[in-house]
C-alpha cells in the first residue's frame, strides 16, 4: 500500500474531498449505554435517499515524515486478519463503506493499525495491525481492544480504505465522550464512532463513504498475466508461472519484479 493516493478518484474540492464521514448513530435496534451524541450513519442517510458525501480527510500532524496523511506508525503488508488480539476492553467495529450514490462496496481492502492498551504501537513486528475487505454487502467488522492513549493525542483508530483500482482514502476514527478530543488539534467530530457499553467491552460502528460516484468495480481484475509496465492496484490479482497472486502494494511492475520474487508486492493465494 505504498501509493497513497489520497485524492480518491476525481475530489469534488481538493484538501476537503478526500473523506468525509456520516457518523455514528442509532442501528435499527436500541443501543444500551450509548456514549456520546454523534450524527447518523451513512446508512441512515441513504435510507433516507440522499447523495452521501465522502468521508472527510484526516491525518496526525505530528509525523516525521514528508507524507502527512497516515501518521508515523503505518506499516505496509499487514496480515490478513479481522481479529486483533491482545490485552485490553474488548472492542469491535462494524459498518459498511459507500459510494455516493448510496451503493454498498463489495471487495473494498480495510486495513487497520492502532495502539495498544497502553499507547504503544509495534514498529516491529504487527500486534494490532491487519487488512481485510468489504463482504459482498459492503460490510466489515473488526474485532480488537480500546486502544490507550499516548501524549498529544486522544483515542483513535487508524485506517486505509481502498475500492478495486481506485485511490486509497487515509483516515481515523474517534471516540466519543474522550476528554482530550477537545484538545486534540488532529480531532475531527465528523470522524466520530458510535460506540455503546456492551457487558465489560465496547461495540462500535461506522460508516465510510469513499468519493466514487456511479457503481464501480467491485471485484479485482483475476485470470491476468503478470506483466512488465503495468499499473496494479492493491487487490488486483494476477497469474505468474501457474499461480495467482494478489497485489499488496500498488505500484508499477518492472523487469524482474515477477510476484514470486517481491513477497511484499504480492501475496501467493
Amino acid at each position: 500500500m505504498g501509493t497513497d493516493n489520497t485524492d480518491q478518484d476525481e475530489p469534488v474540492r481538493r484538501g476537503i474531498t478526500r473523506k468525509n464521514l456520516l457518523k455514528a448513530a442509532l442501528v435499527a435496534a436500541p443501543l444500551p449505554l450509548l456514549i456520546g451524541g454523534v450524527p447518523a450513519l451513512a446508512r441512515a442517510q441513504r435510507d433516507q435517499g440522499h447523495t452521501l458525501e465522502p468521508t472527510p480527510f484526516c491525518h496526525d500532524g505530528d509525523e516525521p515524515t514528508i507524507d502527512q496523511t497516515e501518521g508515523p506508525y503505518f506499516k505496509p503488508n499487514s496480515p490478513e486478519r479481522s481479529v486483533l488480539t491482545g490485552a485490553g476492553t474488548l472492542l469491535t467495529v462494524s459498518g459498511y463503506v459507500f459510494g455516493r450514490q448510496c451503493q454498498p462496496l463489495a471487495n473494498v481492502l480495510l486495513d487497520f493499525w492502532q495502539a495498544d492498551t497502553n499507547g504503544n504501537y509495534d514498529n516491529v513486528g504487527y500486534t494490532f495491525r491487519g487488512h481485510q475487505y468489504t463482504n459482498a454487502q459492503g460490510a466489515y467488522k473488526l474485532t480488537t481492544v480500546v486502544p490507550g492513549l499516548y501524549p498529544g493525542r486522544t483515542r483513535h483508530l487508524h485506517m486505509k480504505v481502498q475500492a478495486p483500482n481506485r485511490g486509497i482514502l487515509t483516515t481515523q476514527t474517534y471516540f466519543p465522550g474522550e476528554p482530550r478530543n477537545n484538545t486534540d488539534t488532529i480531532y475531527d467530530p465528523r470522524l466520530l464512532m458510535t460506540v455503546r457499553q456492551v457487558g465489560s467491552g465496547r461495540e462500535a460502528s461506522f460508516d465510510f463513504v469513499l468519493n466514487i460516484n456511479g457503481t464501480p468495480p467491485t471485484t479485482p481484475p483475476t485470470g491476468r498475466a503478470w506483466a512488465v509496465g503495468t499499473n496494479y492496484a492493491v487487490g488486483d490479482q494476477v497469474t505468474y508461472g501457474g499461480s495467482t497472486y494478489r497485489c499488496l502494494v500498488a505500484h508499477l511492475s518492472r523487469p524482474g519484479w515477477e510476484p514470486p520474487n517481491y513477497d511484499f508486492l504480492w501475496r501467493r493465494l
